[in-house]
């Protein structure tokens, strides 16, 4: 009996959870990270088999709105420009409760851009996969719980949430983002002939 009770406590608490809790805290640092085009395309975007329907605007408008709600948080003072492209979505139907019970998935390809090197800072697409959020249906699925465009909208706000995680990574071990020490000075640097 404790541990029925347990178990459902568990599942409350991780329903609870989401991608986009974090909001209305201070974003993770980011260095001189600004974000000034956020620009998100679906054109070739591969619908899972078994998978409620999405239009390309419902997709390119909820993932671009995602993106804009969790880096709109950062204003350094350096531009960057994301390009995304939706690549594939599953949006879980209904299933047979207890039995089965289908997850939504989300795939997107991330390129970022520097505006004053004008140049990409990853010369090969950054792949993310995001899953519905873990608790959210385990039992029923979320396709009983929630209609397509409310999967959609979570599904958006991990990719955003799973970008921001990507980006943190490159910043700690890439370097990315540093600000320019010299650009922040606002001094001259003569460079000698040699």
């Amino acid at each position: 009996m404790v541990r029925a009770v347990l178990g459902v406590l568990m599942m409350v608490i991780l329903a609870a959870c989401s991608a986009s809790g974090d909001l209305d805290e201070a974003p993770v640092p980011l260095g001189d990270f600004r974000l000034v085009h956020n620009i998100v395309i679906a054109s070739k975007a591969q619908k899972s088999p078994v998978s409620r329907d999405a239009t390309e605007a419902q997709l390119t408008e909820t993932v671009r709105t995602a993106i804009a709600e969790r880096f709109g948080r950062y204003n350094g003072p350096s531009r960057y420009h994301f390009g995304i492209s939706v690549e594939g979505y599953a949006l879980a139907p209904p299933g047979v409760p207890l039995v089965l019970a289908p997850k939504s998935a989300l795939i997107i390809n991330v390129t970022v851009y520097d505006d004053a090197a004008g140049k990409k800072l990853n010369d090969k697409p950054e792949q993310i996969t995001v899953l519905e959020t873990f608790g959210t249906g385990a039992i029923v699925g979320t396709g009983y719980t929630m209609s397509a465009e409310e999967q959609l909208v979570e599904l958006s706000q991990n990719a955003a949430k799973a970008v921001e995680r990507y980006l943190v990574r490159q910043h700690q071990e890439q370097g990315w983002f540093e600000p320019d020490p010299v650009a922040i000075s606002g001094e001259t640097v003569l460079v000698e002939p040699s």
